[in-house]
């Protein structure tokens, strides 16, 4: 299997994190109030905690703890177990998922240092050893708001897309290959035809042997050729 690494450039041992803080700081003062009136309108729906914090794995396969406004509410069965999360979700939940509202609080997680805006998603600490070696290389890198995978079809494309467009961002992060996901990010906000009508949870669960190609895939197919060819042309250097 060829070595899978990220570039060795000032801008991934140093720009990187600059670029984050230069953006992170000032969104977050910026959405402070919009994330002061998601919290109140949370905390009168679902109740508290207002927050849903969760293990996740992040670079060098560290945990950290994700955080996310809430979107499910703790009802539970006769025997106190959990209903499924489809039984859960709200429809407050819903919106907040579509809008991709609930990720704003992960811009906590970015000025902590444990994420970046822009890396592979940061996924659930018990994937880690269902990985191939080609998929771990995924943790290589800092996990992102948003990533490669997100701005070609986030949760509509199959597990085995998704980690080979996070490998590809591995391979060829740099500075214009991470203002071309943000461009497509920004112009991908409030289009919620990327995600499931579950209400963005994953499609399936990651079990180690990633399944038939979803719907939304030959976009997927074509995203990955257009990074291709625009490494090819060196055109995010």
């Amino acid at each position: 299997m060829e070595a899978i690494n990220p570039p060795r450039t000032l801008y991934v041992r140093y720009g990187k994190r600059l670029l984050d803080l230069a953006i992170a700081v000032p969104l977050a003062l910026l959405l402070s109030p919009l994330m002061l009136v998601v919290a109140i309108v949370v905390r009168w729906r679902l109740g508290a905690p207002v927050l849903f914090r969760q293990d996740r794995i992040g670079k060098d396969d560290r945990h950290f703890r994700l955080a996310k406004f809430r979107t499910m509410t703790d009802r539970r069965d006769a025997s106190g177990a959990l209903l499924p999360d489809g039984d859960r979700l709200t429809p407050l939940g819903l919106f907040l998922r579509k809008t991709s509202l609930d990720e704003l609080p992960q811009l906590w997680n970015v000025l902590r240092g444990d994420m970046s805006l822009i890396g592979p998603r940061p996924l659930l600490v018990e994937y880690l050893p269902r990985y191939n070696a080609r998929q771990r290389c995924r943790h290589k890198v800092m996990p992102g708001i948003t990533g490669l995978a997100q701005v070609a079809g986030r949760n509509l494309l199959s597990w085995e897309v998704r980690f080979e467009h996070d490998v590809t961002y591995v391979r060829e992060i740099g500075p214009a290959l991470d203002c071309w996901i943000l461009w497509r990010t920004l112009r991908g906000l409030g289009d919620t035809s990327a995600t499931v009508p579950t209400g963005g949870k994953d499609v399936s669960t990651f079990m180690g042997n990633p399944g038939s190609h979803s719907e939304g895939e030959a976009d997927a197919i074509e995203t990955t050729r257009d990074a291709r060819s625009l490494e090819r042309t060196g055109a995010w250097g």
